[in-house]
């Protein structure tokens, strides 16, 4: 199979190594703006299967021309682009994946590419990460276990193996993404019914193995598809996990309004956005650099089976890779998209048409081939 990457930023990057290094995988192409950043990244590669490729994605026909080439897309470029990156692979009948977008309901436009991709002979899957992405599989390979799903109670959090103050948190993707998460509303299902409730609320203490204790606290955009694809949770829940203290430290900054979008001050005669400043100063503060990170996850799906109320708990901490100096957020979600694209053009995954990821990705499978990369995810159940 041929694939495409989209994107040479750190997880289209990491997507291509992991193709590289599969055998059914005969080409692969890695394609950006910037050519010469994709020619530097296959040449470090040293493999005769990739190539790189110039691809301005705002224009229709530089997409047109390098998806038409593979028979899966990966689309690893910043958000906006998921929409026509799917029309276009659509037009030219390509299929494609992304890392996903809630903001500016950008997956519900990719979803509603349905009959489009369908009519096209195509399949389609948003929000391929980890938050949304991994969860997604997680949580629709226990409801697949259970006659009815009641419960799914999720938990992530990218963050420093030793934290630092003041934040005591260093990003692994935009820190504007970041503020969306915390200040936009989260969505919920409780007690049956959808609801929106405050970012960074209802803080609660867990532990994971070596880590402990932490916090976890409402985010917006975890739930993704899971409330449309599972309407008749009775409890539907996403929770970031940080150290303690952060989320408090975080809300002060919303409440002083450092970190509205539609807000600014006059300074010296010149209308200045609180958050374009707070954005510039922490940048540097919170970046990540050379330090260790790890990914901890853990989703609890809960219902009955044959009459009986059981529950399936899947949990995953990957680190830092010592060797390649790959991020844990990094193998985690590069793993991930790279994985599925596979399971679409070895068909594996059949179905044609746009489909969140818990509706079409076998999780057992998945679960085998991302051990193979030593992203370990273990089942529980009782």
């Amino acid at each position: 199979m041929k694939i495409g990457v989209l994107g040479s930023g750190l997880m289209g990057k990491e997507a291509a190594r992991d193709l590289i290094a599969s055998k059914a995988v005969t080409a692969v192409g890695l394609a950006d703006i910037d050519f010469n950043r994709a020619q530097n990244i296959c040449s470090g590669f040293k493999s005769s299967k990739i190539t790189a490729h110039r691809v301005n994605a705002h224009n229709i026909n530089e997409l047109e021309a390098f998806i038409k080439q593979y028979d899966v897309i990966i689309n690893a470029l910043f958000y906006s682009f998921n929409e026509i990156v799917a029309k276009t692979a659509i037009k030219v009948g390509v299929s494609s994946i992304d890392l996903g977008g809630h903001i500016g309901h950008i997956t519900d436009k990719v979803l509603a590419l349905y009959d489009d991709a369908k009519s096209a002979n195509v399949t389609i899957i948003p929000d391929l990460g980890v938050a949304p992405g991994m969860i997604n599989i997680l949580s629709g390979y226990g409801a697949s276990k259970l006659d009815n799903p009641q419960l799914v109670k999720l938990f992530v959090g990218g963050i420093p193996v030793r934290p630092e103050p003041p934040l005591e948190y260093n990003h692994v993707f935009s820190m504007e993404g970041v503020f969306d998460h915390y200040t936009d509303p989260s969505l919920i299902i409780r007690n049956g019914m959808k609801q929106e409730i405050p970012s960074l609320s209802e803080v609660e203490t867990v532990h994971f193995e070596k880590f402990g204790p932490l916090e976890a606290f409402h985010t917006s955009g975890g739930t993704s598809t899971l409330s449309i694809s599972y309407p008749d949770l009775e409890t539907l829940e996403y929770k970031t996990i940080r150290y303690p203290g952060h989320a408090e430290k975080f809300k002060l900054l919303v409440d002083l309004n450092l970190t509205r979008k539609d807000y600014s001050v006059n300074v010296n005669g010149n209308d200045i956005n609180p958050r374009e400043v707070l954005l510039k100063v922490l940048d540097p503060v919170v970046e990540l650099g050379k330090k260790d990170d790890v990914v901890l996850l853990r989703v609890i799906v809960s219902g009955e089976k044959d009459g009986k109320v059981h529950s399936y708990q899947y949990e995953m901490a990957t680190y830092k890779e010592k060797d390649t100096q790959v991020t844990a957020m990094a193998r985690a979600t590069a793993n991930t998209i790279s994985v599925v694209a596979q399971m679409i053009g070895n068909g594996i995954i059949k179905d044609k048409g746009v489909y969140p990821p818990e509706q079409v990705v076998p999780g057992d499978i998945y679960i085998k081939e991302m051990a193979k990369r030593g992203v370990i995810i273990q089942e529980k159940n009782n």
